[in-house]
């Protein structure tokens, strides 16, 4: 009996004093991954919906460079309004339960898309600013506005999908207490089980 009184005393101060260690189940890290990217597409397709409610009440009261800006945010975001509708549903529908190594590389090719995506959107801003540096020296005005709607889009998009970065690398460093335990070495993979 005071053996038994002796561990529970034991048990509750070293819990006091000890940090719980962070381990989250393979599927429960997969679930997070799928709901960042849900929200991340919820965040897009908001972004898009109120660009292109925004774009044509703009393009209808406005003229020259303006309704150029205007015309492209309508264009523009009925593509990110696509591409959202897209990538929600494709989340959505993701198998959350992996076994490790194909999870880690679901996890992997997110985060290359989000930086691949970063580069793009670079790509984006310096196709605006030509596009408008282009328009003034033509006389543009349509290009002008153009240039600064896509320079704006690819501002946010940089934005997003820096943000979506680090939450999934965030999400990656869960797995770390899994790969903790597998050595991979010259003599093949071995997997380390504490007792």
């Amino acid at each position: 009996m005071k053996l038994k009184t002796l561990f529970v005393l034991a048990g509750m101060f070293t819990s006091i004093f000890c940090k719980a260690q962070n381990r989250y189940t393979i599927p429960e890290i997969n679930e997070n991954k799928k709901r960042l990217e849900s929200r991340g597409m919820l965040v897009l397709g908001s972004w898009a919906l109120g660009n292109m409610v925004w774009g044509g009440i703009g393009a209808s009261r406005s003229g020259g460079s303006e309704k150029g800006f205007h015309q492209m945010n309508l264009y523009w975001n009925s593509v990110n309004l696509a591409i959202a509708g897209l990538g929600y549903f494709n989340a959505r529908g993701q198998e959350t339960n992996k076994s490790l190594w194909k999870s880690l590389e679901a996890q992997h090719k997110t985060e290359k898309i989000l930086l691949f995506n970063a580069a793009l959107d670079l790509g984006y801003m310096a196709g605006g600013l030509y596009l408008k540096e282009r328009g003034r020296a033509r006389q543009k005005e349509q290009w002008i506005g153009f240039g600064n709607s896509i320079v704006l889009q690819g501002a946010f998009l940089l934005v997003f999908d820096g943000i979506l970065y680090s939450l999934q690398a965030k999400n990656r460093a869960s797995f770390k207490p899994w790969m903790d335990k597998v050595n991979i070495g010259a003599s093949g993979v071995s997997f380390r089980v504490g007792f």
